[in-house]
């Protein structure tokens, strides 16, 4: 016995040991790896470099430069580096100032409200009860497909005072809406913007749903769980990540 104990022992530090002598060539395959990923990722990086970094430094460098002109308004023109002589009369501006007031508020309204009904419309294609999902995941999916400029026409037509037939029925119930008054045209560009990128998180927050393990519903419907509470103390936490991802 004590033979047979010891010949196994050497078999296995024989196969240990061609075994760590075959993993020395594995650590150099970290090249070719490295190789094949950089094959795959250079034709996103190639254009996102030349068509957006570039493009933006270039624009970054544009404003710190600014036009002078010898010899009065009719004289020769040079341009001369400047600094940021241009941000600051930007900032003064007080026009500029309350733009970016009015942006800031459309994100602190408009991401909030999209995400969630984003949220909503992916647990509710993620329920069993629900038929069709395809038909709806595609007409939710659809409006990110419409062309920006296709939008544009159709949503001015919606708002149009004389031409919208929303407008119209609106009136006949008494209401007298502007869409596109200095009250409501920033809403009304965060409904656009909402109906053009629901669609499109809810489908990444939907592809979340659909890699939880079905085991945990029917573990949670065992011990008495609601689909409401499965919802939001199961699924909604574990795509958490996802969910931070379309916020950012």
């Amino acid at each position: 016995m004590t033979d047979i104990a010891t010949r196994e022992t050497r078999a296995v530090a024989a196969t240990g040991g061609r075994r760590r002598q075959g993993a020395g060539p594995r650590r150099h395959s970290v090249g070719p790896r490295a190789g094949t990923i950089a094959a795959f990722l250079t034709p996103f990086f190639l254009p996102f470099v030349l068509f957006y970094l570039v493009p933006v430094g270039y624009a970054i460098w544009q404003s710190f430069l600014v036009v002078r002109r010898t010899g009065g308004q009719f004289g020769t023109s040079y341009t001369t580096f400047g600094g940021f002589e241009q941000y600051v009369q930007v900032f003064q501006n007080a026009e500029f100032r309350a733009s970016i007031g009015r942006i800031a508020l459309f994100g602190i309204v408009q991401v909030p409200v999209m995400l969630f009904v984003a949220l909503i419309m992916a647990l509710l294609l993620d329920t069993p009860l629900l038929r069709l999902k395809s038909f709806f995941r595609i007409a939710a999916f659809m409006p990110y497909a419409v062309p920006g400029v296709i939008a544009a026409i159709m949503w001015s037509y919606l708002y149009s005072p004389q031409l919208s037939p929303i407008v119209d029925l609106l009136k006949d119930i008494g209401l007298q809406p502007d869409f596109l008054g200095p009250g409501a045209v920033l809403w009304s560009a965060a409904n656009v913007s909402t109906w053009l990128w629901t669609g499109y998180n809810m489908l990444i927050m939907f592809s979340a749903l659909q890699s939880i393990p079905q085991e945990l519903y029917e573990a949670a419907k065992l011990d008495g769980a609601s689909n409401w509470t499965i919802a939001w103390q199961i699924k909604v936490p574990i795509i958490a990540p996802s969910i931070i991802l379309t916020t950012v």
